[in-house]
């Protein structure tokens, strides 16, 4: 049984690595140089090729050169289109959480509010109100923020969406509530890839959270680490952000990645 399972373990493994160098050759590749690029002798290459076009997986161009086909694109578009988010990220957010050991949550956009869509708890005594289906003001949380900074990536854009949602509600004194503020404050999230919420959105609470693409050009969820400000204080989020990192690049990638500052801001200075 294992000696017939061999050859179609070694067939699945070369069209693999076929596909993987096509796809790292947008323009076409010769046969030569795929066969130097993937290890695969020529006649073995020719037959797994050969399988690869009948099913649209690959294609060959009137030079020659061979590309990914389309009907690889049309399966990953389709799998993007039905992915269940949830699904897909919760093993990344419990690794998360073990690590961390403090509430993951996972939440979208919706109007101008954040649903969360899962929420990982942490061992602590003490821990957060929020709860999955729970909504929150997306212009004052982490995860609100950083889904806001890139679903609307300009000063006008973001604008338009805080006069469309005017007022933007006050939940603490640390809330930005002014257009000018939050369009600063989507700038400052744009440039280093990652929002901070100190005590705009509950008193006591600080959060901090990284937009998740998926392959999309705008971000699809966003993933957030909450914990009381003594747990989490601008110091340790400045330890928490590779870990988001290594989240977004799993499902991802970040178009500009996550970049940690010296020092996390002081909220009060754009409210």
């Amino acid at each position: 049984m294992a000696e017939r399972a061999a050859p179609a373990v070694e067939s699945v493994d070369r069209a693999l690595r076929v596909l993987e160098a096509l796809a790292e050759h947008g323009g076409g590749i010769a046969l030569d140089k795929l066969a130097k690029s993937t290890g695969i002798p020529k006649s073995s290459l020719h037959r797994t090729l050969a399988t690869l076009r009948r099913r649209g997986f690959a294609t060959q161009q009137p030079d020659g050169r061979y590309l990914l086909g389309v009907e690889l694109l049309r399966l990953a578009f389709s799998f993007h289109e039905r992915l269940d988010v949830r699904a897909v990220a919760h093993p990344l957010l419990e690794r998360l959480r073990d690590e961390v050991n403090e509430t993951v949550h996972l939440g979208i956009l919706d109007g101008r509010d954040v649903v969360y869509l899962d929420k990982l708890e942490c061992s602590h005594s003490i821990r957060l109100t929020s709860m999955v289906g729970g909504r929150n003001p997306a212009h004052c949380t982490a995860v609100g923020k950083a889904l806001l900074a890139f679903t609307y990536p300009t000063d006008r854009e973001i604008r338009g969406w805080a006069r469309r949602h005017k007022p933007l509600e006050r939940r603490t004194p640390s809330t930005i509530t002014t257009e000018t503020a939050l369009a600063r404050e989507m700038g400052r999230i744009r440039r280093d890839g990652y929002a901070q919420d100190l005590e705009e959105s509950e008193p006591g609470v600080h959060c901090v959270a990284a937009p998740l693409f998926l392959g999309h050009p705008v971000p699809r969820a966003a993933v957030s680490v909450s914990a009381p400000r003594d747990r989490l204080p601008p110091v340790r989020i400045l330890d928490v952000i590779p870990l988001l990192s290594e989240v977004t690049r799993v499902l991802g990638p970040h178009p500009i990645g996550l970049r940690a500052r010296p020092r996390a801001r002081n909220p009060r200075a754009s409210a």
